[in-house]
């Protein structure tokens, strides 16, 4: 091969760039996220629905994605664990990000001019006591934070607001009219890296793992599994319950667990193989949450 062949393969390999699917647009939270895990050197492959975040996973037109999976006033994204386990995908990597809400609109308008405000469901939610102050607003819901705002800018919307994070503003040239609205300032959400292969961390910085397990019906089963995880020094810092829906009154457990070695992770996955119904590990990564 000669040298400029090779100048030229190098060229095209470094001109690839990682793709990273994200639910909602650029400026929403999601974007947020993708920016802080992988840095602005990324493909962002935008998706309207998680469920179609996923398929560009499963159709390698995207190599990974940025998923919400808990908020700590909401609780838990149940879909998204769903999605997970039935979709064969891996957790990688975990990211926390403090939402911030902010109210935005086209320049030169103030809170007064405003007759809507479209945002996301949850976003709506979150804010909900500073609007009680405001009865002339009427809110809508929509599908997605930012996604609104871009609307707000490219149809000249007056007497229309969005609530999206600040960057969203910047993006869309518009202006923050009231900034931190939401009605819990500590408010944060958990987001998980995805892929369709498994574990991209070396063991020894692995301290964090996600299962999901079925119990049998026997008396003190649940329970002889979480005495395991503990003495096995895990620690146990998410369980959810979710229904087999093949099996009316069946739960499957998703547990979300920490702990200091790998090794005593590896003992309680062999232990738990035995004695759960089922059990899959869903992803090993490292814990994000520094405590």
């Amino acid at each position: 091969m000669s040298s400029k062949s090779l100048i030229d393969k190098k060229i095209i390999i470094k001109r690839v760039k990682l793709k990273v699917a994200i639910q909602g647009i650029k400026g929403s939270n999601h974007h947020q996220v993708a920016k802080d895990y992988f840095g602005d050197d990324v493909t962002f492959v935008e998706c309207s629905s998680f469920d179609i975040l996923v398929d560009h996973l499963i159709n390698k037109t995207a190599d990974k994605g940025v998923m919400a999976i808990e908020n700590s006033i909401a609780g838990s994204i149940i879909p998204n664990y769903a999605l997970v386990f039935h979709k064969n995908l891996h957790i990688i990597g975990e990211q926390y990000l403090n939402i911030h809400h902010n109210l935005m609109a086209l320049k030169g308008q103030t809170i007064a001019d405003i007759q809507e405000v479209r945002s996301h469901p949850m976003a709506l939610l979150q804010c909900n006591e500073f609007f009680k102050n405001y009865g002339h607003i009427k809110l809508v819901e929509d599908i997605d934070t930012a996604e609104t705002a871009k609307r707000i800018q490219e149809n000249q919307l007056k007497g229309v607001a969005a609530i999206a994070p600040k960057v969203a503003a910047e993006l869309y040239d518009l202006e923050i009219i009231h900034s931190e609205i939401q009605t819990i300032k500590d408010n944060a959400t958990r987001f998980i890296i995805v892929k369709t292969q498994n574990k991209a961390l070396p063991e020894e910085e692995i301290n964090k793992a996600s299962v999901r397990f079925i119990t049998d019906h026997k008396r003190g089963s649940l329970a002889a599994i979480l005495n395991v995880m503990s003495d096995c020094n895990l620690n146990l810092t998410k369980i959810q319950s979710l229904p087999v829906i093949q099996t009316p009154w069946k739960y499957s457990f998703f547990v979300d667990v920490t702990f200091e070695k790998y090794k005593h992770f590896s003992k309680a996955k062999a232990l738990l193989e035995i004695m759960a119904e089922e059990f899959k590990v869903l992803g090993e990564y490292k814990n994000a949450r520094i405590i």
